[in-house]
């Protein structure tokens, strides 16, 4: 993920491709559109922290299983986010972690010796009668 500009679109289109290219995206029932809202929301949500907080995200992988969905950014940073504590949802900023917090199904950090990477989960259930479980895609 090369590059300061546009890297939290970049992965939104790359992860809509890799959806697309799984066959996730054929039946857009409102659920499912809810659904893939959702993980484009988590992608946004944690290239934006990597490129606030630590220096650009340098890696996006995908990888999907028959029951779980899991995204990954990895950073240069070492330092391990925590979400804000009764931070107040009016004032601006602070609100990416209670996001993925809200919308994942679970979530961590894993540290690695030039940084970490952040992952996310989603159920797969989210997205009733997906075709084709896709094996990984990365940027």
């Amino acid at each position: 993920m090369a590059g300061p500009c546009g890297q939290v679109s970049h992965g939104r289109d790359f992860t809509r491709q890799a959806l697309l290219d799984w066959q996730w995206l054929t039946d857009r029932t409102p659920s499912r559109q809810e659904s893939i809202d959702e993980v484009l929301l988590l992608v946004s949500e944690l290239l934006a922290n990597a490129s606030l907080h630590a220096g650009g995200p340098r890696e996006l992988i995908l990888h999907a299983t028959p029951t779980v969905l899991r995204i990954e950014v990895f950073d240069g940073d070492p330092g391990v986010p925590q979400p804000r504590p009764h931070h107040h949802p009016a004032l601006p900023g602070g609100h990416g972690l209670r996001i993925v917090e809200h919308l994942s199904d679970r979530w961590g950090v894993t540290t690695r010796e030039a940084g970490k990477t952040v992952w996310v989960e989603v159920a797969t259930t989210r997205f009733d009668s997906v075709t084709d479980i896709g094996s990984g895609h990365q940027k």
